[in-house]
């Protein structure tokens, strides 16, 4: 069996992936997107299947208010006599010389159910935490630490360890390793092998200097000596690797007695260009040496689009769902909305048969209470379409089908009511870098027509709306958007100032109502079609 890489297509970065009696389980993570970290299952590392997600509750995560690119930051999945462990960052703000990073601490024992427990609050010293099960059973929490002091940012790694009985961190904290040349040290993570800990940490930035470091030590509290070879897995050496971005890494021995290490990268439509699917997950098959380092199988720190995966039975997956008729007593798992759960008062499948209703509240450029359901973009070129119904009374109440990225990136194709005309009218509004513009030069009169149907297709990066009165005949309208817009790349370069852009481009469903009366939209059907 082959596995092509990237293995999760579309945003899956920070992968955090273990092996538990013949199954292997990949966390990644979701930032402002609920629900929080995506977990996906394999029998063979080749074909993988979105299980579940492990914060479903807004007791586990409240992320109202938080801004763009903020929330869940890499999580971290282990597994140790029977119970599954999962670390993770609630991130609350960004921009400003300090960062507010919460990191909490979840449970459960059948990851199949999901079923993970109440959070128990660590810390907020920084982000991208992590626990090593060590072999006498004390356990080791460890963090990138946030440095405020004179822009630094990046502080190093810090460890301490974890009481299972008091619930919390005890002990001395300190910092173990200062990172190497590459810089911008994070996402360490421990492992014990042959009287060694190795410290596998992400440096050089989460962008095209992306990298996999490690170091190790005889004792936990170090001192770290690094690798000879370091980075070991890197796509900065090569700016026409198809394969862009590769960090983020953590390790697992497979059933087939081989090494294997899960990290993200990136896919640029160019050159060292945008990445309109986010950051993904891939795999490299990796190899212990004589000297007892870790290094990959390819001879190089290079990913390689393909591996041979042996030792397994192959086990495929359902396809995930494309065309949704909303006719299934729940939502499928592949549904995700912004910051906050999708709950009946706003999305329900009760109120209609076969229909989804969704009930307007916010703005797009909300970072509360929006009413937005969403799948990621796994494809370069895909269709995405719906058919909507509105009883609109008002220019402020609209719905639609929309490509978003954030608050202040995104391309809207909605319908409303125009009452200065008494019109039911259709319209665009393209958002970048939070400039509205409107590219109909008049909106299109559909008065009298109930269904709409609404669709995008987008070609890399060319985005084309249509609509449809009949349901089969699709008509265009509006020009060409730009849809690379919806991409990290594009978001973190705003005229010399950096901003967090951490995701990727989603397509969805969209109700709002800013007169507050909550006026609903019932939607037919979702279809999806990438190609």
């Amino acid at each position: 069996m082959k596995a092509i890489n990237p293995i999760l297509t579309g945003f899956n970065p920070d992968p955090s992936i273990i092996h538990v009696n013949g199954n292997y389980y990949i966390a990644t993570s979701t930032f402002e997107w609920f629900p929080g970290v995506q977990i996906h299952h394999s029998k063979d590392l080749v074909n993988w299947r979105l299980l579940n997600h492990a914060l479903t509750r807004k007791s586990q995560l409240d992320m109202v208010g938080n801004p763009d690119s903020c929330g869940v930051w890499a999580p971290c999945l282990t597994y140790h006599s029977g119970v599954y462990y999962l670390i993770y960052s609630n991130v609350r703000s960004f921009d400003g010389g300090w960062k507010d990073t919460p990191n909490f601490l979840v449970t459960c024992s059948d990851i199949e159910k999901g079923d993970w427990s109440e959070p128990i609050y660590l810390n907020s010293c920084g982000f991208d935490a992590s626990l090593f099960h060590d072999a006498d059973g004390r356990k080791w929490y460890s963090s990138m630490i946030v440095d405020h002091r004179g822009g630094k940012f990046f502080g190093g790694i810090i460890l301490q360890e974890y009481d299972t009985v008091q619930q919390k961190l005890v002990g001395p904290r300190k910092n173990i390793f200062s990172g190497t040349a590459l810089g911008i040290t994070e996402a360490p993570h421990i492992y014990y092998r042959n009287g060694y800990y190795y410290l596998i940490t992400a440096e050089g930035g989460t962008e095209y200097n992306h990298a996999v470091s490690m170091a190790r030590s005889k004792d936990i509290w170090g001192p770290y000596e690094v690798h000879p070879q370091n980075p070991i897995i890197s796509s900065r050496y090569n700016a026409d690797a198809y394969l862009q971005k590769a960090g983020h890494a953590s390790i697992i021995e497979a059933n087939n007695g081989k090494w294997y290490a899960a990290f993200l990268v990136g896919r640029p439509l160019t050159k060292l260009g945008r990445c309109t699917l986010g950051r993904e997950t891939a795999l490299a098959e990796m190899e212990w040496s004589s000297d007892d380092w870790l290094y990959q199988v390819a001879g190089s720190c290079e990913p390689l689009m393909e591996l041979d995966i042996t030792g397994h039975q192959e086990m495929k997956w359902p396809e995930n769902l494309a065309f949704d008729h909303f006719d299934a007593p729940v939502l499928s798992p592949h549904y995700n909305a912004l910051r906050i759960p999708i709950t009946v008062d706003w999305c329900t499948l009760n109120e209609r048969k076969s229909h989804l209703r969704l009930y307007g509240r916010e703005s797009l450029n909300s970072f509360h209470y929006q009413s937005l359901l969403a799948r990621r973009v796994q494809h370069f070129n895909f269709e995405a379409s719906t058919i909507v119904e509105l009883a609109s009374e008002s220019f402020q109440q609209m719905a639609g089908l929309v490509c978003y990225y954030n608050t202040v990136h995104y391309h809207y194709l909605h319908l409303s009511f125009h009452e200065e005309v008494n019109k039911k009218m259709l319209q665009i509004i393209s958002c970048d870098k939070g400039n509205n513009s409107e590219p109909l030069f008049e909106p299109v009169d559909i008065t009298g027509y109930v269904r709409i149907g609404l669709k995008v297709v987008v070609n890399r990066a060319d985005l084309q709306f249509y609509y449809s009165l009949d349901e089969i005949e699709w008509l265009k309208i509006g020009p060409i958007l730009d849809f690379s817009i919806l991409s990290d790349d594009y978001i973190q370069n705003d005229k010399g100032k950096y901003r967090p852009a951490f995701t990727g481009a989603f397509v969805g469903i969209n109700c709002i109502d800013l007169t507050g009366a909550h006026i609903p939209a019932d939607f037919d059907w979702f279809k999806y079609e990438g190609y």
